[in-house]
């Protein structure tokens, strides 16, 4: 991997990871027209660990964004901010049905709906909720939408946390469930994005975590990768360390312009244009899938 092919994968991950556009629909496509992982088992392997790999600078940007916050609830947990303890426990409580059904349908989705397909589906079925979250909202602008974080309780938690479970589904974008859910259980917009933004930090380092024991496990690669850091051995083999801080550190500075970005955009704008963003960039993929120019 070049080092310039790096850093536009960490910046197209930076970018997408907070969102509502699907990081990983974004990636994949990426990977394929630049060719990256396409050349056997190994090749895909270490593929998928450097989207890994570089999914780690998007989580360092939110904990440094939101640095207060995440210390509030450290000192919640400790027993000295009982503002911060209330938080902790709905980015818990938002964290925990994922981490369940996560582990009951990891493998299923990754068999099932890892293709190019699945995905463009995806995009347009979330560009269409979006929109109709946007005219709902429009409707009813007096019904909730005025909570804040330290209004959230654990059972609207638990809501936007099942919610969340949908963006398992890769192209349906974690960001766009939890914004959307924080918004239909009544938090304000910059309430429903700082919360998506923390329970992302939990949601990502626990798939990152997993997915850097799991990733190489089931690839068919050569038994010396097939261990906990594995993924991180054989990547290195196929790229060098260069690309690998090149797109960890893209991802870290393009996802912290997006996140602050992303607050201020939609206070002002709301989720219509990515909505038609979702809608469009499904169709184009999809149609280059079937005119034979971009494959499947």
């Amino acid at each position: 991997m070049h080092p310039l092919q790096a850093f536009i994968l960490g910046v197209i991950e930076g970018i997408t990871e907070y969102l509502p556009v699907s990081s990983t629909g974004h990636l994949i496509v990426a990977q394929r027209l630049m060719g990256i992982g396409t050349a056997g088992p190994e090749s895909k392997a270490a593929a998928d660990a450097f989207a890994v790999c570089i999914q780690g600078g998007a989580i360092l940007a939110v904990l440094g964004l939101y640095s207060k916050r995440v210390i509030q609830m450290i000192r919640g947990m400790l027993g000295q901010d009982a503002e911060g303890l209330r938080l902790a426990i709905a980015i818990i409580a938002g964290f925990l049905p994922a981490a369940v059904l996560g582990i009951l349908l990891n493998h299923w989705i990754k068999q099932h709906l890892f293709g190019m397909w699945p995905v463009i589906v995806a995009w347009i079925v979330g560009g269409l909720g979006i929109l109709g979250v946007s005219a709902w909202r429009k409707k009813n602008p007096a019904i909730g939408g005025g909570k804040e974080l330290t209004e959230l309780t654990v059972k609207m938690a638990i809501i936007i946390g099942f919610l969340q479970c949908v963006a398992m589904c890769p192209g349906t974008s974690r960001s766009l469930m939890t914004i959307c859910g924080g918004l239909l259980v009544g938090l304000s917009v910059r309430a429903a994005v700082e919360y998506s933004f923390l329970l992302g930090v939990l949601t990502l380092t626990a798939a990152t975590a997993k997915d850097a024991v799991d990733k190489v496990k089931d690839a068919g690669v050569d038994p010396a990768y097939n261990t906990l850091f594995g993924g991180t051995k054989l990547m290195i083999h196929e790229y060098g360390v260069l690309p690998m801080a090149v797109g960890f550190i893209a991802a870290a500075v393009f996802a912290a312009l997006a996140v602050k970005w992303l607050v201020s955009y939609l206070q002002s704008h709301g989720l219509a244009a990515f909505g038609w963003y979702r809608i469009g960039i499904g169709l184009i993929v999809g149609s280059l899938i079937i005119a034979g120019t971009f494959q499947a």
